[in-house]
């Protein structure tokens, strides 16, 4: 017997997916199809499937379709002590942020994170000079496309870029993950909790919540009332009061609540931080 076969004498893997691709698809839409056919005939897997189409979706995409837009960026002034912007920087939990001069549009560098560490052995951290520590920013338009601005990202090592708009200015700020994340979904990091935890509070007081907490968990946390009737799910309750699929940083009021998204894809809503409002 043929080492491709397996031993109860049905197809190999490859076997089938060169049967399934017997037709050659004239154009995407007939790709598509044949590739939803073959995970239906369990030649590809459903997350193999997920990941095919978002690459193909990332090849459509510009940057001005996933980026961070303008009013929802954490940026660092040059001229910000240590003292003065720390708190941002600890309560955004980014590991990297655009230090600006007079404005928004005057894009000095990139800080990361990291190389704040330093500071922990300063015992005056007035002599901290940010522009000693700067990266240097790489600004992209807002028509690139996303698989150009991936392969990029990847040549250069930059995580990070400033997106600019037609007149010079700035209008937003794009990450590799935000790209990654358009093809294989949600990628963990630092804000992540733990699989069997929905809930975690952090120091600060507010509480990171996933989105995938059923109501009624999130009621038996917070004493709220939310119904289910509609929604399963507390990210589905959110997604409803934006009206639309959120971005990150996006940021909504619910009945005595602040949520603002952390983590979101183009499918769902994984991650959110959520603040009591005071009465």
């Amino acid at each position: 017997m043929s080492e491709d076969r397996s031993s109860n004498g049905h197809k190999s893997w490859l076997e089938r997916l060169t049967q399934a691709f017997v037709h050659e698809p004239r154009n995407r839409q007939e790709l598509l199809e044949l590739l939803r056919e073959a995970q239906r005939n369990e030649v590809l897997d459903i997350e193999a499937l997920a990941i095919i189409e978002g690459a193909l979706q990332v090849a459509d995409m510009q940057v001005r379709d996933i980026m961070i837009p303008r009013s929802q960026m954490t940026t660092i002034k040059a001229a910000q002590t240590p003292r003065e912007f720390l708190p941002s920087v600890i309560e955004a939990a980014h590991s990297r942020f655009p230090v600006i001069g007079e404005s928004i549009d005057d894009v000095l560098g990139i800080l990361l994170a990291k190389d704040l560490l330093p500071l922990l052995l300063e015992e005056n951290t007035d002599r901290f000079n940010i522009k000693d520590v700067l990266r240097p920013a790489t600004c992209v338009p807002e028509s690139k496309r996303l698989n150009v601005l991936l392969k990029e990202f990847r040549s250069t090592h930059n995580h990070m870029a400033v997106v600019i708009d037609e007149y010079g200015g700035v209008s937003g700020l794009i990450t590799i993950e935000d790209v990654l994340e358009q093809i294989v979904g949600d990628i963990e990091d630092e804000h992540d909790i733990d699989d069997e935890d929905y809930i975690k509070e952090l120091p600060t007081g507010d509480f990171l919540v996933k989105g995938l907490t059923p109501i009624e968990e999130f009621n038996d946390h917070f004493s709220t009332g939310f119904s289910d009737e509609e929604f399963d799910t507390f990210g589905g309750l959110v997604m409803n009061a934006f009206g639309h699929l959120p971005k990150r940083n996006e940021i909504v009021e619910l009945d005595g609540f602040r949520v603002r998204i952390l983590n979101a894809d183009s499918r769902r809503v994984h991650l959110l931080r959520v603040s009591l409002i005071q009465p």
